[in-house]
């Protein structure tokens, strides 16, 4: 009989706070995470805001020059394998092992797995090729490929946790971590893995977030109160942001028995591509529509039993336009039957591979402490949205059923089903 899957931990490195209790806090508010900045000490860059890490500073490419809160208690020798978002990601994981209770045995037990997102990170590539360069080949971190490549997540938190389970990295784009989440379900539901974590992360770094600048993703709003609005009709791009988070997905029976504190099921999931274009969206939603009725099929659950979408919606025109249309094609017109629908992203900015770890996070969060967090920033909502629910300030009400959507390049989509747990 297959394994019913539960989230037994969490720790979030994030625009909105550090630790848990910040979170809730900053979700509840609709508090946002936003400073201006100037990148590259260049006022020409158009660009102005973005979603940043307090308490951390990691604009060194050297290591030993870090700082980060020294409850961490961290080796700073540990940190030469690292990239800015690998410590990120090493403290969320470090904050999702303790809340979730886990024993060290049970962390590195061969029934514990570890998949985890991140698109590496160029700003260590680009310091470490230009020592190269400056030292014709001979000079350089010995440890800068594994701090560097897309793999360095799973390289360094294999390593340090003791992982001997499972270890794989996802790379979908800005689905990543979500399918991390799905095929970690299946890992677990399947019975190949008792437990599995899931981490994404990503640095906040010019060299991330500003080639999407080049493709006019970005917003150019100054305001920090603004820049980030999904669907509302003058939305015109999104706010990148950086961080890690991590997440303990359990096998039920195994969570119970010990007496772990559940968050949320996590019932099942589903994806679909739009088979589309490169860069962009289906222009009627299809992908994404298929993706969420594969995903309420497979968790058994019809439209209207949906409480709360914590949408994908990244405040690009094109993205935003695609979802839109797909919620209404999932959920119909009928007011009284529709969810909630709001996207976190207006409080955090977009973090790429770590988006969809984030916003599940926060998906079972919102069912945990029993609220849905407003859909923030929205002076004017698009027309689009005729038929969508987006309420303008934080519910307190307890929504039992929950979806998170998650859209990446080349149109791959994943919707994830959480729900309230009642053991």
């Amino acid at each position: 009989m297959p394994n019913q899957v539960v989230v037994t931990g969490l720790g979030l490195i994030t625009s909105i706070g550090n630790n848990k209790a910040q979170v809730t806090e900053s979700l509840r508010e609709l508090r946002h995470g936003f400073e201006n900045i100037t990148f590259m000490d260049n006022p020409r860059i158009p660009v102005k805001v973005v979603g940043s890490i307090k308490e951390f500073d990691t604009s060194s490419p050297n290591w030993v020059e870090w700082k980060y809160p020294e409850h961490f208690n961290l080796d700073v020798d540990y940190l030469k394998s690292l990239s800015p978002h690998g410590l990120h990601c090493l403290c969320a994981m470090l904050h999702a092992v303790e809340d979730s209770g886990l024993k060290e045995e049970e962390v590195a037990s061969t029934e514990t797995g570890l998949f985890a997102s991140s698109a590496g990170s160029t700003f260590m590539m680009r310091n470490n090729l230009e020592s190269l360069i400056a030292t014709n080949g001979m000079r350089i971190n010995p440890m800068s490929v594994v701090a560097s490549v897309s793999g360095t997540l799973n390289f360094n938190l294999g390593a340090y946790f003791g992982i001997r389970g499972g270890n794989c990295g996802f790379v979908s784009a800005c689905a990543s971590s979500s399918h991390a989440i799905g095929y970690g379900f299946d890992e677990i539901y399947l019975g190949r893995h008792k437990r599995i974590f899931v981490v994404g992360g990503e640095d906040l770094t010019a060299e991330t977030y500003l080639p999407f600048n080049g493709m006019r993703a970005l917003s150019r709003n100054p305001d920090p109160d603004t820049a980030s609005r999904p669907f509302d009709k003058k939305r015109d791009g999104f706010v990148g942001t950086g961080g890690g988070v991590a997440m303990v997905l359990e096998n039920k029976e195994d969570a119970v028995k010990r007496g772990a504190n559940i968050y949320a099921e996590l019932v099942n999931w589903g994806q679909a591509s739009d088979g589309y274009n490169i860069a962009m969206p289906h222009p009627e939603g299809s992908g994404l529509t298929l993706a969420m009725k594969n995903a309420l099929k497979a968790a058994k659950l019809k439209p209207e039993d949906v409480d709360y979408v914590n949408a994908h919606a990244t405040s690009t025109p094109p993205g935003d336009r695609s979802e839109a249309l797909s919620l209404v094609n999932i959920f119909g017109t009928d007011k009284d039957k529709r969810p909630a629908v709001s996207s976190t992203k207006a409080l955090t900015g977009h973090g790429l591979s770590m988006a969809g770890v984030m916003e599940a996070a926060f998906s079972v969060i919102s069912i945990k402490e029993g609220f849905i967090p407003g859909a923030a920033h929205i002076s004017e909502p698009d027309p689009l949205c005729e038929h969508i629910t987006l309420p303008k300030e934080t519910l307190d009400q307890a929504p039992k059923n929950v979806i998170s959507n998650s859209s990446g390049f080349g149109g791959s989509n994943v919707c994830l089903v959480f729900k309230k747990w009642d053991g």
